[in-house]
Parts: structure tokens; sequence; C-alpha cells
């Protein structure tokens, strides 16, 4: 149906921010067009909501109906993998993927586990596409972890040190390194390029002068491995990295090394933050959460203050937050279940839908396009049978930019 104009008839519309209650969103050549205060009958009517987006998970990296043997998370190669790509460990045939789409959870960010200090790439990814040759929408940054995690595969190989000061010592160092090689490599351009400027050939050409300008930059961006390269981007603050972090302490060390190489970050877990005074030192450092999973089991001793009362301490901070599946931990569609730990603390439902729509795709730079129903953006929503507060509620209609791919 893309190209074509529909009125979806609106009970409730969750916009992603606010509600609005009575309305009819009109979408046209794949975008929301207008929302009219009234009722207009339509092609689908209902409770709508823009398409939820899981902000952490390992959707087709670790797939339904496959023993634990075949997971593709983690890669056992080395601690810092910067370079690897989760988009290469992606089975799209992974029945989660469906199973995602019929309850409205649209787009994925993909990252690769937690069992290196630096596992990899991190993408967003639609989860209605058929294949890799579609699914990719956004390269945004990097998947890096603190705390238990990467100290505890020290049967894997490479650096694997035992302890938290050894796993960060080797994080801190390689940064050190690459930045040390870039100031050198620096010199020695700058070095070349004054040679070149006070050349005293009257037979240098401004031809010959310009190649050979393009054979320093050239020499120059050779300087770096891909992986070094991958460093930089996070150096640079082209990228941001999603770390895995759960323990206060960890979370602490998050922010102190977040200032020390001046990167961009989000704290990705949490769980295990039971102070507000925290996720308050998260907000000063402007270090977004992605918080969760939220109901799955504490089980290991990182997860021992893992409380899902800690979702109401996370309300009363100052921190910028949103939601994750951490899929397969909990299972995709139940991103929107997890919203529960939120309503119970007096959280209301226009905000809930908030953290899995229009926070998510803030925290994951969307914005611009999704996470919100509203003109101008793309039209990728679903249509409840009920308010989706209500555990009954299913999807009647699901559009993914501008298509219907579920009635």
């Amino acid at each position: 149906m893309n190209g074509s104009r529909m009125m979806i008839n609106a009970e409730i519309l969750y916009d992603g921010r606010k509600k609005m209650e009575n309305c009819t969103v009109v979408v046209e050549d794949g975008m929301v067009t207008e929302i009219l205060a009234k009722r207009i009958k339509g092609d689908f009517e209902g409770f709508v909501t823009p398409g939820f987006i899981d902000a952490h998970s390992h959707i087709g990296m670790d797939r339904e109906g496959e023993p634990w043997t075949e997971s593709e998370t983690n890669d056992v190669l080395g601690q810092i993998l910067p370079v690897n790509d989760p988009l290469n460990s992606i089975y799209f045939d992974d029945r989660a993927f469906k199973d995602a789409v019929d309850f409205g959870v649209l787009y994925s960010c993909v990252v690769p586990g937690s069992g290196n200090l630096f596992g990899g790439r991190a993408k967003v990814i639609r989860n209605f596409a058929l294949n890799r040759k579609s699914a990719e929408l956004k390269d945004y940054g990097f998947k890096m972890a603190l705390g238990f995690n990467p100290r505890s595969t020290t049967d894997w190989k490479g650096d694997r040190p035992s302890t938290r000061m050894g796993v960060y010592a080797l994080l801190e160092s390689r940064f050190d390194e690459v930045i040390l090689k870039r100031e050198k490599a620096l010199l020695k351009k700058d070095r070349e390029l004054h040679k070149l400027k006070d050349t005293k050939e009257k037979t240098l050409s401004e031809t010959e002068k310009t190649y050979q300008l393009h054979i320093l930059e050239k020499e120059y961006a050779q300087t770096f491995s891909p992986g070094e390269k991958a460093i930089l981007e996070l150096l640079d603050r082209k990228k941001t990295a999603k770390v895995h972090v759960h323990k206060e302490d960890d979370v602490l060390y998050l922010i102190e090394f977040a200032r020390k190489y001046g990167i961009k970050v989000t704290a990705d877990h949490t769980c295990d933050v039971f102070h507000t005074s925290v996720f308050n030192e998260l907000a000063r450092a402007d270090i977004p959460v992605v918080y969760g999973p939220l109901g799955s089991v504490g089980y290991k001793v990182e997860l021992k203050h893992a409380y899902y009362q800690n979702a109401g301490l996370l309300m009363k901070s100052d921190a910028f937050y949103g939601l994750m599946t951490d899929h397969p931990v909990i299972w995709s569609p139940c991103l929107r279940d997890s919203l529960k730990f939120f309503l119970i603390n007096g959280m209301k439902p226009e905000e809930a839908i908030s953290m899995i729509t229009w926070k998510n795709a803030r925290i994951l730079g969307l914005e611009d396009s999704l996470g919100s129903v509203e003109p101008g953006k793309t039209a990728s929503l679903v249509v409840w049978s009920h308010d989706p507060m209500n555990l009954a509620a299913f999807p009647v209609a699901v559009m993914a930019e501008g298509r219907v791919i579920r009635d």
C-alpha cells in the first residue's frame, strides 16, 4: 500500500510523547502527513502507537529453535574486536523476527555479546526485512562491555585478564596506543607538509604539489589498521559506544573513562544500580541509559541488587533513559510487557510508550524519522485492538515505512 493515501481512525493515539484521543492519522507516500483532531472512517481503527524500537538486542544472532552451540553473539578470538559486524552473524530466518513484528517491534539495535571488552559494531536493523540486503538502517557505533563478563572469559583466546583492574588497564592501554600512534603519524605528516611547502625546487609544478599532498594524506590514512580506525571513530565522536554495565562502581568507572577519552557512550543495562544518585551521575555526564532487561532471573553476582523496584529509582532520577529486551534474555515481543515495572511506580501510559518509541529513537539518533507519529515522520506504526497497556492488546495492523505488513 506504499504510495496510497490511508486513514487510521484512532480512539487513542500515543504519538511517542503524548496522548491524544479521537483523532485520525493520515498516511501518504510512506509518511505521516496529518493528524486530524476528529475521527474519520478509515482503513483501520483502534489504538495507535509508533512502531516499537528495541535499543539493545541479539536477535538473529542467538536464534530461536537452535542449540546454544549455534549462537553467534560472541567471538572468542580476542578481547578487542571492534571491526566485527553483527550483521554478518544474523540469519533473518530466525523466527524471532516474525514474532517481534507481530507484537509491533519493528526495529532493533543489534550488538555482539558482552564476553569481550570490545565486541564489535552496533547496528540498527529492520526486523521486518526479508534478509540482510534491506535490513540495515543505521551504523550506530560499537558494543563494549565492563564488569564481570569480560573478566569471566579467561578460557577464550587472546589477552584475558581475570580481574576488572586488569581488563580496564588493557582497555585504556589500547586507547592510549592508538592516540600515541595518531600523534606520531600527525607529526610525520606535518613535517612532510612543511618540507613540501618550503621546497626550493623551481621545477615542482602545481600538479606535482597536488599529487604529493594526495600521497601524504593516503600514507597517513594507511598508518592505521581497521581496528585502530574504529577506535578513532570513537575518539573523534563520530560514533557511540553502547557499554554493557550493571554494577554501580562499574558505572562510575564508565563515566570516568568516557570523560578521560572524550567519547560518546550509553550505559546499557544498569540493572544493579540501586541508588538514584548513581543514575544522577550518569545524567550529569550526559550519558543516556538503555535500561534492562526487566523480568529476567538475576543469574550472576553482578545482578544481586537487580530489584524490579529499581525502575522506580530510575524514574526519580534526572537520567534520560529508554528500554531494551536484550533478546533472547527477554523475548523481543515482551518489550511492551517490560513497561509494567514503570507503570506500577506511577508512570503515565504515554510516558511508558515513549521509552520504547521516541526515547529509544532519540538515543539511537533516529528521532528525525522514527519514534513518533507526527507529520513529516516515516509511517512506521501499530494499530492495536485494545489500549496497548491492556494485556489483551494485539496489533490489528502493523505498518512499516508506509507499507502494511500485518493486518
